[in-house]
């Protein structure tokens, strides 16, 4: 029997920042292949609106929402291509999307542009630092920033749509290289057999327990006199990191994507990846510092854009189909010790054991229980973007590209919405933070394997509709 599940607190507490998310289950309506229309010209084009304080008349308010001052800009971004099909993605400087807010954005879209609603991708870029989303201890999502949000999302698909029609032609470029020193995969083994989330030392290690994907890839749109009307790329670190202690911040992904904007007179999405068990930092808020990583993801960008090559001719497809799963089952005296242990053991902050036992608690009565989220996959020639509602972990991220059929196959996580930790099976049988039972991690075990099977039967079916030429 498929239910909706109440919305819950979710608290994400990482070295340097609190974070939320929120739990929604709900029914998507499936779709096939999208129709399939002949377009002699590509076009496209991107655009963004700053969601930060200082250009609120063009959002329609006047409600302050940043509380410290805030280094960069909050934006959103959007890139549409004119195709064969109409594509809009749009990415988003918050910690997650909210459900609600990317349901009204993609209708606004729609409303505005004419591109269809499920041609529409919204992510957010998983910022630690910036106004809640969602519901955690000591706050509520900020409901004037949720509407700086959708209005932002309309507003620059809008601008980006308009700039696409009246645009001359462009080529769709594709790029690839790899950063694989800013990140790595935070589930370290320790030697008392916990799997570290914070309050160890680096004498308390023994190996990471699970792979990190250090590969880049760049999207670009190239016009005729070589300058670029749009560009996105995409990787896989949480996005947590600010230049300066005292305000708030995109990250240092976030900043990455103004930096290189800035370098090349054009908006820039971050698209993040499969980044569930991966951090730029670990023990004792260890690894590289924030503006070391916008230097190192930045220099990989301009490495992917130095060796770009032609994503098309080939077939634009969307292909969208509903994903079912179920709320874990749990022990609740095992998964009560196994906090017990590590908070006391680990961590000296007061609340957290009570805080995930009344995350067990509402958690109780639906186990078991059926939910539905969406998969997305965008084929653009022999690339494609497959959408994936939640923090894939890289171990399932990596299985997916090794059996997609396709040469180049770019992960976007928190694409539409968010349904939490997405671990592999190994990762449960592990255990550590992002396997405790709460609204963090209700997946039942196998959810992730289950996604990966589906999403590789989207893409045979669009592969196999029409295979690339090689």
């Amino acid at each position: 029997m498929k239910t909706n599940i109440p919305r819950r607190n979710f608290m994400f507490i990482a070295a340097g920042g609190l974070g939320a998310l929120a739990v929604s289950c709900s029914h998507v309506p499936q779709t096939g292949v999208a129709s399939r229309k002949a377009k002699a010209t590509v076009r496209a084009a991107s655009a963004s609106v700053k969601l930060t304080d200082d250009n609120m008349s063009e959002l329609k308010s006047q409600t302050k929402v940043f509380s410290r001052p805030w280094e960069g800009e909050f934006l959103a971004s959007a890139l549409v291509i004119e195709a064969e099909e109409r594509i809009c993605l749009v990415s988003f400087d918050a910690i997650i999307p909210p459900l609600a807010v990317t349901r009204a954005a993609a209708k606004g879209i729609n409303l505005a542009t004419g591109i269809p609603e499920d041609h529409i991708l919204i992510c957010g870029t998983h910022t630690h630092s910036g106004p809640s989303t969602a519901d955690f201890p000591g706050s509520q999502p900020n409901k004037e920033f949720l509407r700086r949000l959708e209005e932002g999302s309309i507003l620059a698909a809008t601008r980006a749509s308009a700039a696409a029609q009246s645009s001359g032609a462009v080529e769709i470029l594709f790029g690839k290289s790899q950063e694989a020193t800013v990140g790595r995969n935070s589930r370290l083994l320790l030697k008392d057999d916990s799997v570290g989330w914070s309050g160890y030392e680096e004498k308390d290690t023994v190996r990471p327990t699970g792979p990190y994907d250090p590969d880049l890839y760049v999207l670009a749109m190239r016009r005729a006199d070589g300058t670029f009307a749009g560009l996105a790329f995409n990787h896989s670190v949480h996005n947590i990191g600010r230049l300066r202690a005292d305000c708030m911040s995109p990250c240092f992904y976030g900043l990455t994507a103004q930096q290189t904007g800035k370098q090349h007179n054009t908006t820039t999405l971050f698209l993040p990846g499969a980044f569930g068990s991966t951090h730029n930092i670990t023990y004792k808020n260890s690894g590289v510092p924030p503006e070391e990583c916008v230097h190192r993801v930045t220099a990989a960008i301009e490495e992917a854009l130095g060796r770009v090559e032609p994503a098309l001719p080939g077939p634009v497809r969307v292909l969208n189909r509903t994903f079912t799963y179920r709320i874990r089952r749990f022990d609740e005296a095992r998964e009560a010790a196994t906090v017990k242990y590590y908070m006391e053991k680990y961590v000296s902050r007061d609340g957290t054991q009570e805080y995930f036992k009344n995350m067990r608690a509402g958690m109780a009565s639906h186990q078991n229980e059926e939910c539905s989220t969406r998969l997305q996959v965008i084929r653009l020639g022999d690339i494609v973007f497959v959408g994936i509602p939640g923090e894939m972990f890289a171990q399932l991220g990596l299985e997916l590209r090794r059996r997609s059929p396709f040469r180049h196959t770019c992960i976007i996580g928190l694409a539409n919405e968010e349904i939490g930790y997405i671990p592999d099976r190994k990762a449960y049988e592990d255990g550590g933070y992002q396997t405790w039972v709460g609204w963090h991690s209700r997946l039942a075990p196998g959810t992730g394997e289950a996604m990966i099977d589906e999403a590789v039967d989207m893409l045979n079916e669009l592969y196999n509709a029409a295979p690339p030429k090689r």
